[in-house]
């Protein structure tokens, strides 16, 4: 696999935006916030890890908002912070070098059922809105974000669920070794609503409230020439199918040790260890025996952001990597550390990934 480089990032969550935030909710969560009465549509529980001060207009004006959905916003807000951070200038000599990759489960699922109640309900039937029609398309917020920003390279959205931001990245490694591309915004984005707190809750056996937000990284092939050096390499990206739940975690361990082996990393040396979320208490404990399994070890730092920010199928893999980059700005200490990504889902899928940081100003030597 081609190397990643990560030179700059975003956030969108309930914990905040920026590292101090990310890095302090893992020992003070946010609580869930009240969320009933918000919505004409029953919730499952009355509270959520919601972002209900988030406002499009206020962040990116009125013009050309109007028809976005949440997720559409969402997604802009980040990529929009994650070029800021990079310090990437859009220019018409690099634009059309320049894409978007993002991870979902279903698109925006409100967009999608709300437009097709309309077909059934509006008076005749056939009329709908046409300029809601956009959004009821998965590759929705990636397409709306290269308008955003006049980006004319590679677009993409890949349905995948909690595995999907795995599956991000090594479609972006991917991308890079057939030089498609010399920059691309990859990511994941969740949004709140009462169709996505059902999906949400469905299967799970513990109270779990549902989340909201995502982050986006800029990523660029090793030798690219940059202001600065990267905030991360994503040295390895594994995925795997195991149709049957009782051998999930032992496939999942080997795909982590797949990882490792790839890139020449000893388990031992790893500082930081996140599950991507899971569907329930069982595959989380089951999550974290297959990384202890794979590590030989039990010593990494557990990062779970589900606790601080909810359960965001599709999001939790690219929180989770923005608080393990945040960790790495907070603390010169974990410069050159090596950190494991994995994901699991219920359907059989399974993926890991190895990633090495360093905090800003760092000399690479």
């Amino acid at each position: 696999m081609t190397a990643l480089q990560v030179i700059g990032w975003g956030a969108t969550s309930p914990a905040g935006t920026d590292h101090p935030a990310l890095v302090g909710a893992l020992d003070r969560p946010p609580a869930p916030v009240e969320v009933a009465g918000r919505y004409d549509a029953p919730l499952p529980t009355p509270r959520a890890h919601a972002l209900l001060d988030f406002d499009v207009r206020a962040e990116l004006g009125r013009k050309g908002t109007s028809f976005f959905d949440r997720r559409t916003a969402l997604t802009v807000v980040t990529c929009r912070r994650a070029l800021a951070d990079a310090g990437l200038q859009v220019t018409d000599a690099n634009r059309h070098r320049i894409g978007v990759v993002l991870g979902t489960t279903a698109g925006s699922v409100r967009s999608s059922v709300d437009y097709a109640v309309d077909t059934f309900t509006q008076d005749p039937p056939y009329m709908v809105n046409p300029a809601l029609f956009p959004n009821t398309v998965m590759n929705c917020a990636a397409g709306q974000s290269a308008i955003w920003f006049n980006l004319t390279g590679v677009n993409a959205t890949l349905a995948g669920g909690r595995v999907a931001f795995l599956s991000v990245l090594r479609w972006c490694a991917n991308s890079f070794r057939s030089r498609q591309a010399d920059y691309l915004l990859a990511g994941a984005v969740e949004e709140f609503t009462p169709h996505t707190a059902w999906l949400s809750r469905h299967g799970r056996d513990d109270d779990l409230p549902a989340g909201e937000g995502g982050a986006v990284f800029v990523l660029r092939p090793p030798g690219g020439t940059h202001l600065r050096g990267p905030d991360a390499e994503v040295l390895a990206v594994t995925l795997g199918f195991s149709p049957r739940g009782r051998e999930r975690a032992e496939a999942l361990a080997g795909c982590l040790r797949g990882a490792l082996d790839r890139c020449g990393v000893d388990g031992g040396q790893v500082r930081m260890a996140a599950i991507g979320g899971a569907d329930d208490a069982a595959a989380r404990a089951a999550g974290w025996r297959a990384v202890e399994s794979a590590l030989g070890h039990s010593r990494a730092r557990r990062i779970a952001v589900d606790e601080a920010m909810g359960d965001n199928p599709t999001a939790g893999g690219a929180l989770e990597l923005a608080t393990v980059l945040a960790a790495h700005r907070q603390d010169p200490r974990l410069d050159g550390q090596l950190s494991v990504l994995v994901a699991q889902n219920r359907e059989g899928a399974v993926g890991a990934a190895v990633v090495r940081g360093w905090g800003r100003g760092t000399d690479r030597g």
